[in-house]
Parts: structure tokens; sequence; C-alpha cells
């Protein structure tokens, strides 16, 4: 056994810089993005990343997207497609929301994508009514009418920011459903 008082004291911890995964985001960006598939789809394949309205860019990317997948899906398949999304959605934004410390953050636009998908699914396809619909669902997702504001204030985590995004769709296709009853 080795004499304690002739044994060389033991060299001090080594602070180890802190690994990527572990530091504290405040704006997420292309780099905070790479290491995690959670975190692309969060932010909208990088359309959440714009610096201002990334809410709106992220609606639009969900319009391109629809417009490029839409001859090749029939509706049960859009259905299958907007119900999987949600699910998926559910939880990269509960997980990107914990990576970035902020449960809905605004760059995470996934609930923007799935929400507008559906909507684009149930409104007329002429591009004025997609257009009118875009400005719709824009307006209630920033407005937050009733039950949206409380759904967006009381429910956390990945579900309650997929939630509050498909409420707004709903009034936009009321809105529509509505209006060509009125207009008839």
């Amino acid at each position: 056994m080795p004499d304690p008082s002739t044994t060389s004291p033991e060299p001090p911890e080594r602070v180890r810089a802190e690994p990527v995964e572990r530091r504290v985001w405040r704006e997420p960006t292309f780099e905070f993005m790479k290491p995690r598939v959670s975190r692309w789809i969060a932010l909208g394949f990088g359309s959440g990343l714009a610096p201002a309205a990334p809410g709106t860019l992220g609606t639009l990317f969900a319009w391109l997207a629809f417009a490029i997948l839409d001859p090749f899906l029939w509706d049960a398949a859009w259905w299958a497609v907007i119900a999987v999304s949600f699910a998926i959605g559910v939880w990269a934004c509960e997980r990107t929301g914990r990576d970035l410390g902020v449960s809905d953050h605004s760059g995470m636009v996934w609930d923007e994508v799935v929400a507008f998908w559906a909507v684009l699914l149930l409104v007329p396809s002429g591009f004025t009514s997609q257009l009118a619909a875009f400005f719709l669902f824009r307006a209630f997702d920033v407005i937050k009418p009733p039950p949206i504001r409380h759904v967006d204030r009381t429910v956390k985590g990945g579900f309650g920011v997929m939630l509050d995004d498909a409420i707004a769709a709903f009034y936009t296709v009321l809105v529509f459903a509505l209006a060509t009853k009125v207009f008839a």
C-alpha cells in the first residue's frame, strides 16, 4: 500500500468546453438545426429562421410544398400526411422548444405548415381562394381569437404548439363555409 504522504496530488479537473448539444440558444440558426431532425422539422426546414415574420414564411413554405405535392396525393393520402405530420410535429416542437428554452418559439413553424395544409385541402383550389385562405389563416394565427389565445396560454408542450394553429385552420375553413353559404 502506498504511503499517502509520498503520492502526488491529483491533477486539477480539466474544464471542458460545453458540447454544442448543451449550448443555450437564444435564436435558432442553421448551426442549431444541423444535429437534430426534430429541429429541421419544427423550424420548417429553415423557413422558421426568417428574422421577421417566420410564421408567415412558414405558411408560404406550406403553400409551396402543397403545390408541389398535391398532384401526387389524393385526398385520403393528404389526410394521412397531415395526421402523421401533426403527430411528428408534437414530438419535434416539444423537443425543439426544450432545446431552445422557449416552449413555443416563433421560429417553430411546423404548426403553421401542417395546419395550412389542412386549410388548402378544404378550401376551393383556385389561387384567389387560396390567397384569401392564406390571409385569413395568418390573421387568426396572429390575433388568436378565443379559444385560440386560451389554448396558446394553457396547453403546453408540443401538443399546445400544434393545437392552436389547428384551431386557426378550423376558423379559416369555417369562414369559407359560411361565406359559401351566404354568397351561394
